[in-house]
């Protein structure tokens, strides 16, 4: 999303991770997606640098507020060491340790709370506006929400589900979404 927003047109590559080619670990020996080549060869391989890089290119509506940077930062952190994890257990939970996906989705409700009374204060996570903290976090709600989307929209997370709708009917997400899964047919 910050790559189009950023109006920056890239090559995709379809990568089944079963199965990675050889191109992909030359570029990235950690052989994890996405990563992004660009033009003088330097590799970007973690997501939130892939959507930085892009918003220093261009970022026409500041969706890398310089005010906000620490707690943009922090909720992030917050998303990958925490929810992350759970959110892993919750979508597979035969893998995990305690087999039962209720189990942690109640282990997600102190990070959804969190996110929840933050869109009491503003339309969007961190302000009025969209800053790249939605951005990054909209992905790791979005699988959370598909694992029980009736649970979800039954749930106490009004504010969240509202922020979910906006971001999934955004002609951003409906635009990038259309591209890589024709991309991909």
């Amino acid at each position: 999303m910050a790559l189009s927003y950023s109006k920056i047109t890239v090559e995709q590559r379809e990568v089944e991770l079963k199965n990675k080619p050889q191109e992909l670990l030359l570029v990235s020996p950690k052989g994890t997606v996405p990563v992004l080549v660009l033009r003088d060869g330097r590799v970007i391989d973690e997501s939130i640098d892939i959507m930085i890089w892009a918003l220093t290119q261009s970022d026409p509506d500041d969706w890398l507020p310089i005010d906000l940077k620490e707690k943009c930062q922090e909720l992030i952190h917050i998303n990958d060491i925490k929810f992350k994890p759970i959110l892993d257990n919750y979508k597979y939970p035969q893998k995990s340790a305690k087999k039962d996906p209720l189990y942690y989705r109640e282990e997600a409700k102190e990070y959804l709370n969190k996110l929840n009374l933050l869109l009491m204060e503003n339309r969007f996570l961190l302000s009025n506006h969209i800053s790249i903290t939605d951005v990054a976090l909209f992905p790791f709600v979005r699988q959370f929400y598909m694992v029980d989307q009736l649970w979800f929209e039954q749930s106490e997370y009004k504010n969240l589900l509202g922020w979910l709708q906006f971001f999934l009917s955004s002609e951003l997400f409906l635009t990038v979404m259309k591209k890589t899964y024709n991309h991909f047919k």
